[in-house]
């Protein structure tokens, strides 16, 4: 019998993740994942965004490594990566700033992308590979309809981008995942018919209007 390409990690009930994930998606708390000993996220070219209000942050962090997040109102900063693609702060095999990491870091959760059928491929390896072991539990028919709306759903954006307002679908497939776990519950229904343009248009304005309630109850 062929051996799993990666050993799997088990997540638990994915109706629990989900709750939680788009909980923190929108607030100031931590998301807890189960790492072990992966670094994939610190040393795979990522740039950090860093707002204004994390002053903790920013006060530990050299000046000469954040420069200004474009098309992002002032005070918004990048910590970019070194030429090896570690984040800077990255400093014996750990993060050195760790109780005042930035929020994205806080809020990271490769789970994300196992959950909506997306990947960082070839560009950052070692966050596919880390993605690609999650497990989760869809022992219920509530988990597996979940499951199968956000890969709809992701999987929709993407083939039907002209369909919403410039820049509204990101191209970065993190924030990709985040916007499909904003409005799965489009697809939670019987599945559409994507056939027809005027269906089409029609699930695009659903999304829009998801999107704007998800946010408003943030």
């Amino acid at each position: 019998m062929p051996q799993a390409k990666y050993t799997k990690i088990s997540v638990g009930n994915f109706s629990a993740w989900l709750n939680q994930i788009r909980h923190v998606i929108n607030s100031s708390d931590s998301m807890e994942v189960p790492c072990g000993d992966c670094r994939a996220c610190c040393t795979s070219s990522y740039f950090i965004h860093i707002k204004p209000n994390e002053t903790e942050t920013i006060s530990q962090i050299p000046e000469e490594l954040l420069f200004v997040a474009p098309g992002l109102p002032k005070g918004h900063v990048l910590l970019g990566y070194d030429k090896n693609g570690h984040c800077p702060m990255f400093v014996n095999n750990g993060c050195s700033i760790y109780e005042n990491r930035p929020q994205t870091c806080r809020d990271y959760d490769c789970r994300i992308l196992s959950a909506t059928g997306l990947t960082e491929g070839e560009e950052r390896p070692l966050i596919s590979e880390q993605a690609a072991r999650w497990e989760f539990d869809l022992s219920s028919k509530k988990e597996q309809d979940e499951i199968t709306a956000l890969k709809s759903v992701a999987k929709f954006l993407i083939e039907n981008k002209e369909l919403f307002p410039d820049g509204f679908i990101p191209s970065n497939p993190i924030q990709h995942a985040v916007l499909a776990i904003k409005v799965y519950r489009v697809f939670l229904n019987e599945p559409p018919d994507l056939k027809q343009i005027s269906n089409r248009k029609q699930i695009a304005a659903d999304v829009l209007k998801e999107y704007k309630m998800y946010e408003n109850n943030a």
